[in-house]
């Protein structure tokens, strides 16, 4: 669980750092969607909020020439959703949870 994130005011746009690992992919509902693994998000001030988070490749990634290990600078919002199983499985046991992550990232740019 993400709880230095959880810290951050949630009504307000921050300044976000995270360095670029790779891109992936996710089921959409038509086709897979692109998408970018940032690790090591880190605050305005250098403090480490969470080791990684996924977003979707939207026009601002796309923008920019990502290579593994360039730092990303952006603007976004703290925001919770749930994680866990919601099946009716019962030999599968990973209770819903509440978690944090960052959305609707804009003003996106390299830094190094």
């Amino acid at each position: 669980m993400r709880t230095e994130l959880g810290k951050v005011d949630s009504l307000t746009r921050h300044r976000f750092y995270g360095t670029f690992e790779r891109f992936g992919e996710k089921r959409g509902y038509r086709f897979m969607e692109r998408t970018v693994l940032l690790k090591d998000i880190k605050d305005e001030n250098g403090n480490l909020l969470t080791d990684h988070l996924w977003f979707n490749y939207t026009k601002g990634f796309s923008k920019i020439n990502l290579q593994r290990g360039c730092v990303v600078e952006f603007f976004a919002r703290v925001d919770t959703y749930e994680k866990g199983y919601f099946g009716y499985r019962e030999d599968v046991y990973y209770p819903p949870c509440v978690d944090y992550k960052l959305s609707r990232p804009t003003k996106i740019k390299l830094v190094v």
